[in-house]
């Protein structure tokens, strides 16, 4: 499950009833911008939605305040978490550790199936004029990239931290930076990787997440001086 899955279609009836598969489907919702920051999650309506009783809600609940998504407060009850600019940047350093050390141990395993998946993402994005689409393309093609390290663990904590980063930097930076650069990096990235240069590979991704950061901090800036009074 990533994040550019429907959040709906994972939810209501057989599978969709244990903890997990409502914990991923909130997830998904949260992370795609469907519930705000702040937004009270009911666990009866929850539950209508994913077509379950409200104990896989509660449990799912909980795991995902464990996650940093969800936030319990006193006569609220669940809200959907909200983080500072300074929190999401520490997030990116942390997306920086991850996903290098996943790249560094995926190159040596990949094949050509996997460099054509991730080659076909790319040239799906290219074509793709909606901003608000460009995160889950951008996900699906990093996810290629490293699902063949083979570490489950490591693996699950880059997407929820992916998560975590998406639903703050989606909006601000796709339409600070639109597609070019990151699609150009994208590309100069997988070649790096048919090519088997594992540390120059890793230095590229490394200088990709960090100009994120540089963008968000940017776009910040001009949404806060846009929003005050003249």
């Amino acid at each position: 499950m990533g994040p550019g899955v429907s959040a709906k279609s994972r939810g209501a009836g057989g599978h969709g009833s244990t903890p997990d598969a409502v914990r991923e489907a909130l997830r998904l919702a949260i992370s795609l911008g469907e519930f705000a920051p702040g937004f009270q999650l009911r666990q009866d309506e929850l539950a209508e939605r994913f077509g379950t009783s409200r104990i896989p809600v509660r449990e799912a609940l909980k795991q995902l305040e464990a996650e940093g998504f969800v936030t319990f407060l006193p006569n609220r009850g669940a809200v959907v978490s909200d983080m500072s600019i300074d929190e999401v940047v520490e997030l990116l350093e942390i997306r920086i550790a991850l996903e290098c050390h996943a790249l560094r141990l995926a190159i040596p395993a990949m094949g050509e199936v996997d460099l054509d998946d991730a080659n076909k993402i790319l040239r799906s994005y290219d074509k793709e004029p909606d901003p608000e689409k460009w995160g889950a393309f951008n996900w699906r093609f990093h996810e290629t990239l490293y699902a063949p390290c083979n570490r489950p663990r490591l693996l699950a904590m880059i997407e929820a931290n992916y998560g975590h980063v998406s639903r703050f930097t989606r909006a601000l930076v796709s339409r600070a930076t639109g597609k070019e650069r990151p699609q150009r990096e994208h590309y100069q990235l997988l070649e790096l990787c048919r090519a088997g240069e594992i540390e120059k590979a890793v230095r590229l991704l490394r200088e990709h997440i960090v100009q994120t950061q540089k963008t968000l901090r940017s776009a910040q800036r001009h949404a806060s001086r846009d929003a005050s009074p003249d």
